[in-house]
């Protein structure tokens, strides 16, 4: 059975409303662009995406990709749909953690307070924290060196245990594009968004999930 981790955050968030300033990202300093992104996600109620995952270690010059769609309506639900390498789906209700592995035919549930205290990426599309209290919001620095170079750098104020710092990529309605979080031991996970949708509707039963006859179910 193999985990494609998604790596949650703190309390974060990310979303901009239709409504949003015309003004460029690079015309505003690092903490404005991130109270406009702060602002953008308390005022999002649903949001829909598609995402790319690459996942890489220190020292390794092993890959993991992976692709599917998240949707997220607060408070608490969220729900990650993998359709590459294999089929797994992560959902929140609020209370607990559902993750089925459709290779494994395994179906593991759990207490969702810890996952989303931990998982940065529901944190930030949640609306959730504070960016501007809980991070040291700062321009990248030079030795970022590949690509375009990311908008906004953010360090935790307060020692996480899964992240060390993360890069931020905006579009000009101060959305995520793309999230890069690396860990304490050098380890990186990229997340890459596309077809976003901020309060799309969600349809009745989007973060309920019935798993196939036979599957085994493991609470913990």
């Amino acid at each position: 059975m193999t985990i494609f981790r998604i790596y949650p955050l703190l309390a974060l968030f990310v979303i901009l409303p239709v409504f949003a300033s015309p003004v460029q990202a690079t015309e505003l300093t690092p903490r404005q662009q991130a109270a406009k992104l702060q602002a953008t996600y308390e005022n999002t109620t649903t949001f829909k995406a598609d995402f790319e995952q690459i996942s890489s270690m220190k020292l390794s010059r092993r890959q993991r990709e992976g692709r599917g769609s998240l949707l997220i309506r607060k408070p608490g639900l969220i729900r990650w749909d993998y359709l590459e390498p294999e089929h797994q789906v992560i959902i929140s209700d609020g209370k607990r953690i559902s993750m089925y592995f459709a290779e494994a035919e395994q179906l593991m549930i759990m207490p969702a307070e810890e996952y989303l205290q931990s998982d940065v990426t529901y944190a930030f599309f949640a609306g959730e924290g504070d960016l501007l209290r809980d991070f040291e919001v700062d321009e990248p620095g030079d030795d970022y060196c590949c690509g375009t170079p990311p908008d906004l750098m953010l360090t935790p104020k307060q020692p996480h245990p899964q992240v060390e710092y993360l890069y931020l990529w905006l579009n000009d309605d101060f959305m995520i594009n793309r999230m890069q979080i690396f860990d304490h031991y050098g380890s990186r996970n990229d997340l890459i968004f596309s077809n976003l949708m901020v309060n799309p509707p969600v349809e009745p039963g989007a973060f309920e999930f019935t798993p196939p006859p036979g599957t085994e179910i493991v609470e913990q």
